[in-house]
């Protein structure tokens, strides 16, 4: 970075308030946030920064009190919000205000679709279309420190500084291709899967090595699985500072009936603060009845067919594919999965795949054919 990046340090509701008003002003804003989430189960917000077009504004929520402008921003749909690589940053907002940006455009989603580079990092964005070497030296910042040194704050002043002019660089090549309403779609699904509940009784699936156990056992794994959500939740405590996962499947897998058991894999803090509980769940988990029993988790890597039908869903998309599009846009390997469980479980028509959704639905009918013809 070869300036200084002027910004206005925001500390109280009234600067929040005039900075949110001026926002609105303006056809889209750069957003960005800092937040430290190392122990806890959810982000703890340590700086918003903003720009407007005109000015870059640091946000600071440690000092403010009422952020109902800024939730007004967020939800003004005449105002485009442009963010990078998202994700997190609007995990922080539905936690912290309840409310996400909305209109939303992400320039890692856009970079992909104008053929720039797929899940393409801001920095390399930057380079590619600024000329810009940011300097990454305090990505390893403590937000919530005050005060913030002038390297800090340079850092995060630049993520949005420059974020301005990326997004209308990639809105004008976006502008003569084909794939406006894809990048929107793309985006909308972002955020929808934000604020999707998740079924907690289904996060057994998601521990390592659960397909090994039988359906026992697995009962037991589903009870424990959605007791440690449920406790990260309530201590707000990263899951693996609750129980570690590994330890989860060890459990289910022996069933201990003493704390003596736990201590000979588990920490023994994990099992001073828990191991009374675990057992009791144990417990639980073994009067589940058998017609209860969660099915045996079969890995698609074993179904019949699967790599044979994979390979020719490649094939096919090789085929299908648009020129100006990577293949993975089109249909990653996770959604060709998806098509594939989808199709062996029965085709319901209450939960349909991605692939046969959307811009992307013309490509998956095709690939689905494939899959019909064998």
């Amino acid at each position: 970075m070869t300036s200084l990046i002027c910004y206005n340090w925001i500390d109280t509701n009234e600067q929040l308030a005039a900075v949110c008003e001026e926002a609105k002003k303006a056809n889209a804003v750069a957003l960005d946030t800092e937040f430290i989430r190392t122990r806890t189960y959810y982000p703890i917000l340590g700086l918003i920064q903003l720009y407007d077009g005109k000015q870059v504004s640091l946000i600071d929520p440690t000092t403010i009190s009422d952020f109902s402008p800024f939730v007004s921003l967020l939800a003004d749909k005449s105002t485009i919000k442009v963010l990078h690589a998202c994700s997190e940053d609007l995990e922080v907002f539905e936690h912290q205000f309840k409310q996400l940006p909305e209109p939303m455009l992400d320039t890692q989603v856009m970079a992909g679709f104008a053929g720039v580079g797929i899940s393409m990092g801001f920095a390399k964005l930057v380079s590619h279309y600024l000329e810009v070497e940011l300097d990454k030296g305090a990505s390893r910042t403590d937000w919530l420190a005050r005060p913030l040194t002038e390297q800090q704050l340079q850092y995060a002043a630049a993520d949005v500084w420059y974020l301005l002019p990326i997004y209308e660089k990639l809105a004008e090549a976006l502008a003569k291709g084909n794939w406006q309403n894809a990048v929107k779609e793309e985006c909308e699904a972002i955020s929808a899967k934000i604020q999707r509940v998740e079924d907690k009784t289904k996060a057994y699936k998601n521990i390592a090595n659960a397909w090994r156990l039988n359906q026992q056992e697995l009962a037991i794994l589903q009870v424990l699985a959605k007791w440690r959500i449920d406790e990260a939740e309530k201590r707000d405590l990263a899951l693996n500072f609750v129980v570690k996962e590994a330890n989860l499947f060890q459990i289910a897998k022996i069933q201990p009936k003493h704390t003596s058991q736990l201590l000979e894999f588990m920490h023994p803090n994990e099992v001073r603060i828990h191991g009374k509980k675990i057992l009791w769940l144990v417990e639980q988990g073994k009067t589940v009845q058998p017609e209860l029993y969660p099915k045996l988790i079969k890995r698609l890597i074993d179904e019949k067919g699967y790599k044979y039908n994979m390979q020719l869903m490649l094939q096919k998309l090789a085929e299908i594919r648009p020129l100006d599009l990577a293949p993975e846009l089109v249909a990653s390997k996770r959604q060709l999965n998806q098509l594939f469980k989808w199709f062996i479980d029965g085709r319901s028509q209450e939960k349909m795949p991605e692939l046969l959704m959307g811009w992307r639905k013309p490509f998956g009918e095709q690939l689905l054919s494939v899959l019909l013809q064998n």
